[in-house]
């Protein structure tokens, strides 16, 4: 059994042999999941900010038209010209 303590200010350091067994580096981010009287901690090393740029988009978007075009058809769907 591996045990770590709390700090005064409710932080703990994951010991050295979990992080080798969850493969955790330094600024990864880690869930605490509750499952009944236990908690499981599962590692997120990566976010959807690191696949930004991932997928190759052949034109530049234009997100304010893009943004405009979808608050219009929803303004049109809320007054009844749709659906």
């Amino acid at each position: 059994m591996i045990v770590s303590k709390v700090g005064r200010r409710g932080q703990i350091t994951i010991p050295r042999q979990v992080r080798r067994w969850l493969n955790l580096r330094e600024k990864d981010r880690v869930a605490f999941i509750r499952r009944g009287n236990e908690i499981v901690l599962h590692p997120l090393p990566h976010t959807l900010f690191d696949l930004r740029g991932s997928v190759p988009v052949p034109t530049p978007q234009d997100f304010t038209a893009i943004r405009r075009r979808v608050i219009e058809e929803q303004a049109r769907k809320v007054a009844g010209g749709e659906g």
